[in-house]
This record gives structure tokens, C-alpha cells and sequence, in this order.
């Protein structure tokens, strides 16, 4: 019986990690939509945007909502958003604004992926529903999940586009067909949300009640995780959405295939060193995340002097670092919110920590707006400095803000 239950957590995570792949399986693409499509960068770059405004949305609503009515159905709304995302993708190449469309409904399932999918990892990855996990589990498996999504999605994807028959298509019937196996997957996974109900049946709290999220005010949420979150993501896009640009005419038809391993560099080791963020936070003293926006901030710097020199090689050393960076900050935000949150209020802060995180996307296309003004050199290093700013409100928080 231990072990069925053990296995609780795995039934539910095809589910996540499928919507991950939606949400990244688009990003090795760009090169192809500029190059085919004849969209310009701006343009590319909105799509990104376009993606951050349905994520946000599905971030910040849809986890109060799993509190009211269950994370089952909730997930099972999100594949299948993403399910739609993939057809209008595949079939509407030509219009940017069904791109855009299908974008922000992709970004919609990843909000709900992010934050009711890892909260019901989380839940499913602790007593009743697994009592061997360890005390780490609950924020590994569900970051891990996610991250194996982004970058599985992502190299499938390119690979697919480089060198497989329709390569506007055939990315998503992929995504698809694995969706699919993930709703069948979700069958017999148990729900964790019992909603809570007065003595005469009604629900006990309101829906605009449940949608605020009160600890999104912590002392500690203010000072340690909002300096911080933007940064996970942004630094991940200028992995692989600035660089790959920045090189693409050195590459010529290999741009989609120096894209694509870019991303699967930086998502695969964020998900490599994941597992030992537990570790490093031991051995730093819950400040892990300190070593991930140092590690950020090398990693900029990197990128920065690699626009002006222009190194294949360079430009994947700073991938490697952005992707570590991106491992360690996010697992260690999510402890955060985790030592923070009470389990009513886990799914709406979580969702609040991603909103804050996937902010950070828009960099790319601040970055290529303001490229007209200077050079990429010069915004990244811009970057790199901010981010060392950052990172010293996030010591100072650490060290005044103890638990």
C-alpha cells in the first residue's frame, strides 16, 4: 500500500510536465518564425509577451480557484488550454495575431500548471498521500518536473523544426499526442483540496476572498523572494532567446539548431542541479538562493561581453551558468514559499512567486526595444548590475527577516 501511494505524485505529474512543454516547446522556433515568417524580432518577441499576459492571469487566478473546486479539474482545464494552443499554433503560421492568440492560451495552461499542478505535486509528495518522501520533496519534484517539461519540450521541439517534415506543424501534433496520454494519466490521481463548508453546507469563504492572497505581504515575501523572482526568468530568456538572436547571422540555417541547444543547455542544468539545491541550501544556510543570483549575475556578464566578441562557445558557457542560476533560485524560492505559506494559502502565493518569476520574460523584448538606442553589450552589462543590486536587498532580507 506504501507504495501505491508513494506513486500518488506520478500520476499527476504527466500533467505538469506536459504543460511545461507547451509553454517551451515554442521558444527554438523564433529563428524560424523570423526567418519564414518574415516577423521582425519585435515581433517575435511580442509572442513572448503575449505569452506572459495569459501566464500571469492563470498564475494569479487559477490557484485560488483549485482551493474552491479541487487541482484535479483545474489541471485538467490547463491541458486542455494547451491542447488548443498547439492546434491554433500549428494551423494559423501566417497570423500574428493568432499567434499571439494561441500563445496567451498557452501561457493560460502554464499558469495553471505552475501554480496548481506544483501545489498538488507537493501535496501529493507529503503524508497521507506519500509518507517516505523527504522533507525537500515537495518543492524538488514539482520544480523538476517543470523544468524537465521547458527543456524537453524545447529540444524536441527544435529538433523536429531543423530537421523533421513540416516544421510549423509537426512540433505541436507532438505536443498533442503526449497531452492526450497526460489527461489519460490524471484518471486515478487522488485529489488533495477537501473545500471548506459551514454546518449548513455553504462554502466558507467567498471567491473574491479566496483570490486574495494575503501573504503576499510577509515581510519575508517582500524583502527575499520579490527582488529575486524576476531575475529566474529573464536571465533563462536571454539564454535562449537574446543570444541565439545575437549570432544568428554567423549561423546562417544552423540559427534553429544553436537555438534549440541553448535552451536544452540551460533547462538541462537547471534540472541536473536541482536535486542538490537541498544540499547547497544546507551548506550555505538557507541561502542557496544567494549563490543562484551570484550565479546569475556571472552569467550576464558573460552574455555581455560574448554580444560584442560573438562566440559560439561563450554563448553557451553563459547558458550553462544562466541555467544554473535558474535551478537553485527557483527551488530556493519555492522553499520560500513553502516555510511561508499555510496549505489554504500554498496554490494562490505559489501562483504570486511565478507571476513575479515569468515577469522577467519580458526582458527580451525590452531589451530588443531599447537595442535601437545601444548596443546589446551595454543592456546586458545594465543587467548584470541590476541583478548584483538585487542581489544585495536579497542578503540584506535573508539576514533580517530570519525564521
Amino acid at each position: 500500500m506504501r507504495a501505491a501511494r508513494a506513486a500518488f505524485w506520478l500520476r499527476a505529474a504527466p500533467a505538469v510536465f506536459i504543460l511545461a512543454w507547451g509553454g517551451n516547446h515554442f521558444t527554438p522556433l523564433l529563428s524560424l518564425y523570423r526567418d519564414i515568417g518574415h516577423y521582425s524580432v519585435v515581433s517575435v518577441d511580442l509572442f513572448l509577451a503575449t505569452y506572459v499576459l495569459g501566464l500571469i492571469p492563470g498564475l494569479l487566478v487559477s490557484g485560488p480557484l483549485s482551493d474552491r473546486y479541487g487541482r484535479k479539474p483545474l489541471t485538467i482545464i490547463g491541458v486542455i488550454l494547451g491542447i488548443a494552443a498547439s492546434v491554433i499554433l500549428a494551423l494559423c503560421f501566417r497570423s500574428e495575431v493568432l499567434m499571439c492568440a494561441g500563445r496567451m492560451l498557452a501561457g493560460i495552461g502554464v499558469g495553471i500548471g505552475m501554480a496548481v499542478g506544483t501545489s498538488w505535486l507537493k501535496e501529493l509528495s507529503m503524508a497521507p498521500f506519500d509518507k517516505s518522501a523527504d522533507a525537500t520533496a515537495g518543492a524538488r519534484r514539482p520544480s523538476l518536473t517543470l523544468t524537465l517539461g521547458f527543456g524537453l519540450g524545447a529540444g524536441a521541439s527544435g529538433v523536429l523544426a531543423q530537421w523533421g517534415p513540416w516544421p510549423t506543424i509537426t512540433p505541436y501534433a507532438l505536443h498533442i499526442i503526449l497531452s492526450t496520454a497526460a489527461l489519460l494519466a490524471l484518471w486515478k490521481a487522488p485529489e488533495t483540496v477537501v473545500p471548506e463548508t459551514t454546518h449548513s453546507g455553504q462554502r466558507a469563504t467567498s471567491l473574491l476572498d479566496d483570490l486574495r492572497v494575503p501573504l503576499a505581504s510577509h515581510l519575508r515575501f517582500r524583502r527575499v523572494i520579490l527582488p529575486a523572482a524576476p531575475w529566474i526568468f529573464a536571465t533563462a530568456g536571454v539564454a535562449y532567446a537574446v543570444i541565439p538572436m545575437l549570432e544568428g547571422e554567423r549561423l546562417g540555417t544552423m540559427q534553429l539548431g544553436y537555438a534549440t541547444l541553448l535552451t536544452v543547455l540551460t533547462l538541462g542544468t537547471g534540472a541536473l542541479i536541482q536535486p542538490f539545491t537541498a544540499r547547497i541550501n544546507a551548506a550555505t544556510g538557507g541561502r542557496a538562493i544567494l549563490l543562484g543570483m551570484t550565479t546569475m549575475t556571472a552569467g550576464l556578464i558573460v552574455a555581455a561581453i560574448n554580444a560584442y566578441y560573438l562566440s559560439l562557445v561563450a554563448g553557451a558557457v553563459s547558458a550553462v551558468l544562466l541555467g544554473a542560476s535558474y535551478g537553485i533560485a527557483l527551488v530556493s524560492g519555492l522553499v520560500e514559499i513553502q516555510r511561508i505559506a499555510t496549505g489554504r494559502d500554498l496554490a494562490g502565493l505559489t501562483g504570486v512567486f511565478y507571476s513575479l518569476s515569468y515577469i522577467g520574460f519580458l526582458l527580451p523584448m525590452a531589451l530588443a526595444g531599447l537595442a535601437g538606442f545601444t548596443t546589446y553589450t551595454v543592456l546586458l552589462g545594465a543587467c548584470a548590475v541590476v541583478c548584483l543590486a538585487c542581489l544585495a536587498l536579497v542578503s540584506s532580507g535573508l539576514r533580517r527577516t530570519a525564521f
